[in-house]
């Protein structure tokens, strides 16, 4: 029951943060979709790098992920990780790298994913804007997540623990008591067989005296 708990605790602590993270990002989100629309360049006249996806499309597809459609994320998961393969780039790489840094889903692996982006952070300037504060956003949320995880792992094992050493202190009470048992058995037995004893020779002595 407690490592139950445990569990459901952690996956809300788990979704919370990852629902932190995203938010703060909100604002900037909306940022890198009017730039992207802007043409080749932001008001600061950063160049946008051409045949990169929009922010809103990375973020429609993580959107999917969060359905309970087991065959869409399927789905979304094996596409990502096709076009990572096939056609290896900064946005399909980052693509792949948001989907398995997403939880909720059967393929979700933030160590791999947090692998990934540590990588991608080291090609920014193929990025754009968009794509590197998404990064850096999972990043920060799959080492929280991975973080969480292990705290979770830590605590089960002390619950473990802490349950083991319970039991075998139970099970040396329950040792103790029968082995007592047994001796009061053994007590009793003697003590019947003393009394059936003595009740004989008084029985025989009363024979005797009639």
């Amino acid at each position: 029951m407690l490592e139950e708990h445990l569990t459901t605790t952690t996956k809300r602590i788990v979704a919370a943060a990852v629902i932190a993270a995203l938010l703060s990002g909100c604002s900037q989100t909306r940022g890198w979709l009017n730039s992207a629309r802007g043409g080749d360049s932001d008001a600061s006249g950063e160049s946008v790098i051409l045949g990169a996806p929009a922010a809103d499309e990375y973020l429609a597809e993580l959107s999917e992920l969060s359905s309970n459609d087991p065959a869409l994320q399927a789905e979304v998961f094996a596409d990502s990780q096709a076009a990572a393969q096939l056609t290896p780039n900064p946005s399909t790489t980052l693509r792949y790298a948001l989907v398995l840094a997403t939880p909720g889903h059967p393929e979700s692996d933030p160590q791999q994913a947090q692998s990934i982006l540590r990588e991608l952070m080291t090609q920014a300037a193929l990025m754009t804007s968009a794509e590197i504060a998404l990064a850096t956003i999972y990043l920060k949320s799959t080492e929280e997540l991975i973080l969480l995880s292990s705290e979770a792992r830590r605590l089960r094992a002390s619950t473990d623990r802490a349950q083991r050493t319970e039991e075998a202190a139970i099970n040396q009470r329950l040792a103790t008591v029968e082995a007592e048992n047994r001796r009061l058995r053994r007590e009793l037995e003697d003590a019947e067989g003393k009394l059936e004893a003595i009740t004989s020779i008084e029985r025989s002595i009363r024979q005797q005296d009639q």
